[in-house]
């Protein structure tokens, strides 16, 4: 087995690279509704870091399984960006800001994300997209700014939770670009497995002071929701959304992540029994829009 395989091609499935990629989204769609049901009964932090801890167990175990080679020189402090960004930053941020965050809310402001992505990407890797794309890329983070401040109430004022919120997008853009190109040399989820490994001793230094500080005590439904983050959202999730972009076409397969905020403002209607207000709905839907609008273009003109 060499370094770049992947434990899901030990099983040969007929569904198309575009499926896999549908199973990765969904499965990612559900990590808000789930994060605000369990800070119901968990700190934000146990929540944070504790579901890291998991993860990194798990990821320790398919390393070792597969037999991956170790990370080598400057791989190690890239991997401490990815794992910076998608392992520390956007799990911590966006548990702190469910706290008083509604589900759906939080969606609208997460679904800059892909747009992040790319102008990240664009930036790390030294391309030079057309002024459209930065258009694009603009007006979905003046609509997410925009809709954010209507909602607080206080027109051109933000929240603090939705401050967490755009700090959690930086961190996953910054993560998700870096591993996007750090993936081209250990493997796309052995790049996420290795971050996981990296920021374990960290991450675990923070679930003993959480849980020390207090007793995490929760209903069924809350540990249950816990689990998911952290064995779903936190692992199993990548490696089917990866598997989706290695079996291709990636160009096709990375446009599914644009329907993620829609299933997630979905979930917080039926599962949270939030009420969707239009706004929420037109928010959604106009980031959604210049999202992918900054997504195709960079697509189209690489």
């Amino acid at each position: 087995m060499n370094e770049h395989s992947s434990a899901i091609v030990l099983v040969r499935s007929p569904l198309s690279g575009l499926w896999w990629g549908l199973l990765g989204v969904v499965a990612f769609s559900f990590t808000v509704p789930f994060t605000r049901v369990a800070v119901g009964g968990l700190s934000p932090l146990f929540i944070g870091s504790g579901r890291a801890v998991v993860a990194a167990a798990l990821a320790a175990v398919a390393l070792i399984v597969t037999r991956q080679r170790l990370p080598r020189g400057a791989q190690w402090s890239r991997l401490a960006v990815v794992g910076g960004g998608v392992v520390v930053g956007f799990p911590l941020l966006t548990s702190y800001a469910l706290t008083t965050a509604p589900a759906g809310h939080s969606a609208v402001v997460i679904a800059v994300l892909p747009a992040a992505t790319a102008a990240l990407a664009v930036i790390r890797g030294h391309e030079r997209p057309p002024p459209a794309f930065w258009a694009a890329a603009g007006l979905g983070a003046a609509a997410a700014l925009g809709f954010a401040s209507a909602q607080s109430g206080d027109l051109g004022r933000l929240h603090w939770s939705d401050l967490l919120l755009f700090g959690a997008v930086l961190s996953a853009a910054i993560g998700y670009a870096e591993g996007g190109l750090l993936a081209r040399e250990l493997g796309a989820w052995q790049t996420v497995s290795w971050a996981l490994v990296v920021c374990a001793p960290l991450m675990l230094t923070l679930t003993v002071l959480s849980a020390a500080r207090q007793d995490p005590q929760a209903s069924p439904a809350q540990w249950a929701a816990f689990a998911y983050l952290a064995v779903v959202s936190m692992f199993l999730g990548f490696f089917a959304w990866y598997h989706g972009l290695a079996l291709g076409p990636m160009a096709q397969v990375s446009q599914v992540q644009l329907i993620q905020p829609v299933l997630t403002i979905a979930w917080a209607g039926l599962l949270l029994r939030e009420h969707l207000s239009a706004a929420t709905l037109i928010g959604g839907l106009v980031v959604v829009l210049c999202a992918a609008s900054a997504v195709r273009v960079r697509l189209i003109n690489p």
